[in-house]
């Protein structure tokens, strides 16, 4: 196997602004910085980025382009420290799984980054999903909404205090749209909650690409992302008003949950649960469907030997420069060990979702 080295992102910021941006982690105001990859010099504003992982040693970032022309393709894109994940590589394992399923992922590679010449170590770029990012996948318009926080549950009823919401778009933040998309999307939240199972039945399809809804689900159940079925997804509203779910924020996978603690093989069920998921497996057929897909996922994508190999790849890479992380050079070991629980995981989860998905069909 040919291990490939990191690609280096090299960030200056004025040392006055390096100091304004450090002063208050929970501010979100950039600051202007020059980014430097090999030859290539951009100017660009540098933020932090997250919620509880500001908290940590190791900062995220999020970067954007001042000048379209220096773009290279993106507009944005963010740096994970991914500090709680030992393994450091579960998120980009999640978005490559989700892809090889066809759901609609985030590109993420391995970087080395440097701020004004300091070592800052080893981070995850990637992708942010945006007209940009329907552009490369030559998807023509269409909304895209980010799930920001709990109250995205597919529900008429706040997540936090269980009382109607005032409006059907709480919890989400639109990236790219228009008040048109704001209609579709507001429409399908009253629709799954409001029509009955008859006419669920027959005219959900016409607000959501059921089939592609099943695979991403199926993503959420296998990688067990706790928090991914009412929370860290976004949405693609294409002009039809028909609708897509992308996955976003999965370092909470593979075994492990959001502290970095090791999560049972068996915590969330095959079914997994949110209004949308419960109403479409109520439907017979969509029932059929939704577990003939899953069989098909486990046969030919989750188990060892497609992704392991993968594991493998990045993680030599990674240890070519993890000396140099001042954060994590003494991972070493921690990412060999965590190679094992995360293939110790995919066997023991596929083993429970075959026998899960075996009594389902039986029972219907």
């Amino acid at each position: 196997m040919t291990t490939e080295p990191l690609k280096q992102l090299d960030i200056w910021i004025h040392p006055k602004d390096l100091i304004e941006l450090r002063k208050d982690v929970w501010n979100d105001e950039p600051v202007e910085a020059i980014l430097k990859t090999g030859h290539t010099k951009s100017y660009v504003y540098a933020s932090y980025r997250g919620s509880h992982i500001r908290k940590l040693k190791k900062k995220s970032y999020q970067i954007q382009y001042r000048k379209p022309k220096q773009r290279q393709g993106e507009a944005i894109f963010h740096l994970n420290a991914e500090y709680n994940d030992p393994s450091i590589i579960r998120n980009r394992l999640s978005f490559y799984f989700f892809e090889q399923i066809g759901v609609l992922s985030p590109a993420a590679s391995h970087v080395f980054l440097t701020i004004n010449g300091r070592k800052e170590g080893i981070y995850l770029k990637i992708e942010s999903v945006d007209e940009l990012f329907l552009q490369k996948r030559q998807l023509v318009g269409g909304g895209i909404y980010y799930a920001v926080d709990d109250d995205a549950n597919f529900s008429l009823l706040s997540s936090f205090d269980k009382k109607p919401k005032k409006h059907l778009l709480l919890g989400y933040e639109k990236k790219v749209g228009t008040s048109k998309h704001d209609e579709q999307l507001s429409e399908f939240i009253y629709f799954l909650n409001t029509a009955t199972d008859e006419v669920f039945a027959k005219h959900i399809e016409q607000y959501l690409d059921v089939t592609q809804y099943f695979l991403w689900l199926i993503g959420v159940v296998c990688t067990q992302n706790f928090d991914g079925f009412v929370h860290n997804y976004a949405l693609y509203v294409n002009d039809q008003g028909k609708i897509q779910v992308l996955p976003w924020d999965y370092d909470a996978t593979w075994g492990r949950d959001i502290h970095g603690e090791e999560m049972a093989f068996d915590y969330i069920p095959v079914s997994g649960f949110n209004t949308l998921t419960a109403r479409l497996l109520d439907i017979p057929s969509f029932k059929k469907a939704y577990y003939t897909l899953f069989q098909h996922v486990l046969d030919a994508h989750f188990s060892e030997e497609p992704l392991c190999p993968m594991i493998e790849k990045w993680h030599a890479s990674i240890e070519q420069r993890l000396a140099d992380d001042p954060y994590m050079k003494d991972r070493k070991k921690i990412l060999q060990s965590e190679r094992g629980l995360i293939r110790q995981y995919i066997h023991k989860r596929r083993r429970y979702l075959q026998d899960e998905i075996r009594k389902e069909i039986a029972g219907m």
